[in-house]
């Protein structure tokens, strides 16, 4: 029998592609921002997230119509 090639081009097997290393990759991503979001999402069910509205400075309202203050 022949010898094994061993040269410059290597035989190609039907191995890992570069197709196949993207598809990968885009899918390990999507799946990395979808557990964020899982997580996100959880820990507000929770109550671990603080909403950034809680110390400003809102005009206060009286049925859903503001009311001016005689400060000003």
């Amino acid at each position: 029998m022949g010898a094994a090639e061993t040269g410059v081009s290597p035989v190609r097997t039907g191995g890992e592609t570069d197709t196949n290393i993207a598809k990968v990759s885009a899918a390990m991503e999507f799946l990395l921002f979808l557990l964020f979001l899982v997580l996100l999402a959880s820990a507000s069910a929770v109550g671990l997230t603080a909403d950034s509205r809680d110390s400003a400075d809102w005009k206060s309202t009286d049925g859903g119509r503001r009311w001016r203050s005689r400060a000003c």
